[in-house]
């Protein structure tokens, strides 16, 4: 007797065709004309930011509920595997960012000031998160994936960003230090030992703390029965993490410096607002050199935009594997709210914050910044605050019941 299954009987996946041709369709076709109108570079970044968008999507890489079911339940899964991703990712960026080169060309990490404006946006940003239902990279993975919720989140969030761009002269001359980065200030070997040393113990928390509550580590990954789980998905987390790091890192050789996501939510703001007769061009955000430019150059020209719309499209071919892209247009009207109310939090929040769970968080903690750190606590204590205001609005807090076992 063979031990294989039959055909018959193998557990199979409906791929939705629809969206899978016209996200394969969307991603060849923008490739395309950005390596002819733009450079290869920036179609390769788009290639990358449709490829973070399939990793997101399969290992459903949130950190909104990794937060949330540890603040609520004690289930650690996902700050593991953040600070596997975040352990690996010191190891690849901090030489390159210590010798100042990458493959021969110049890179720089996201070094940003610690002050009063990231504590108040991170901590805000982290209500957003609880509320909007995702975070930046997860607010454009579930859009591709279908959430017609989180399209109204994603509006929020732009219309945040916006606002944000308006107000940051008044919070950036609130008190905050200088850019500090730890690899710079402390030398390359002793920044790297003193983020493992850290992770190990954020690790080490959240062992003893789901132990407690569940008298064991609760598994977080069911291995999927179909045929190929690398194609249709779940992934594990950790297969999730790696992945995240090494797109980062393909997004630090090509662009010269880390991934971020949503300085073009404030872009796409200003453009439209400018599109309506609003001068944003006058404002002292967008009369930076840098600023200037990207408000004046179309979204092609921009790095973060073409990534974010290749992760939306990623997301849109992964749920289309995996058979799950099935859009919903009722949304209950709290939830409506909600959704509203944490896309304008997380917009606003990652303006005065410098970044936001990519860029400020990720990126930022990679790059060696100090107000990563800073972010993350911030963060993580807005999370708190947001994680308790879900049911106000009839969405879910995730719980499993205790065991001994």
């Amino acid at each position: 007797m063979s031990n294989s299954a039959s055909p018959s009987l193998r557990p199979r996946v409906d791929i939705t065709p629809k969206p899978l041709g016209v996200s394969l369709f969307l991603i060849v076709l923008g490739a395309w004309y950005l390596a002819q109108a733009v450079s290869p570079r920036q179609a390769a970044l788009y290639v990358v930011g449709a490829l973070l968008g399939v990793t997101l999507y399969h290992a459903a890489f949130g950190f909104t509920s990794a937060w949330r079911v540890f603040i609520a339940d004690g289930r650690g899964a996902g700050l593991r595997a953040q600070m596997l991703m975040l352990a690996v990712g010191v190891a690849l960026f901090f030489p390159a960012l210590s010798a100042g080169t990458l493959f021969g060309n110049p890179v720089t990490g996201l070094v940003q000031p610690a002050g009063t404006s990231v504590i108040v946006g991170a901590f805000i940003f982290g209500i957003g998160m609880q509320l909007g239902g995702g975070c930046a990279s997860g607010t454009l993975y579930t859009v591709g994936g279908g959430s017609t919720r989180m399209i109204v989140t994603l509006i929020g969030f732009i219309v945040g960003s916006l606002i944000g761009t308006a107000h940051m002269p008044f919070w950036t001359s609130l008190p905050q230090l200088k850019p500090i980065s730890l690899v710079g200030t402390l030398g390359l070997a002793p920044a790297l030992v003193l983020n493992w040393i850290v992770f190990a113990l954020i690790v080490a928390v959240t062992v003893v703390v789901e132990k407690r509550r569940h008298g064991r580590l609760v598994a977080s990954h069911t291995q999927p029965k179909h045929v190929s789980p690398w194609l249709h998905g779940p992934w594990p987390l950790a297969a999730g993490a790696l992945a995240l790091v090494v797109l980062n890192f393909a997004t630090l050789a090509l662009s010269g410096r880390p991934w971020g996501v949503t300085s073009a939510f404030a872009l796409w703001g200003a453009k439209a607002a400018a599109a309506v007769g609003i001068d944003t061009a006058s404002w002292t955000y967008w009369s930076t050199k840098a600023n200037a430019a990207a408000l004046a150059a179309p979204i092609s020209q921009d790095v973060t935009s073409v990534m974010d719309i290749g992760i939306v499209l990623g997301a849109m071919l992964a749920a289309a594997l995996a058979g799950r892209y099935a859009p919903v247009w009722r949304i209950p009207l709290r939830s409506f709210i909600a959704a509203v109310v944490g896309g304008l939090l997380l917009g606003y929040g990652a303006r005065l914050a410098y970044g936001c769970n990519i860029g400020a968080y990720f990126s930022g903690i990679v790059s060696g910044s100090l107000h990563g750190w800073l972010w993350l606590v911030a963060a993580f204590a807005g999370n708190v605050f947001g994680t308790r205001l879900r049911p106000l609005f009839g969405l879910e807090v995730e719980r499993v019941k205790p065991t001994a076992c």
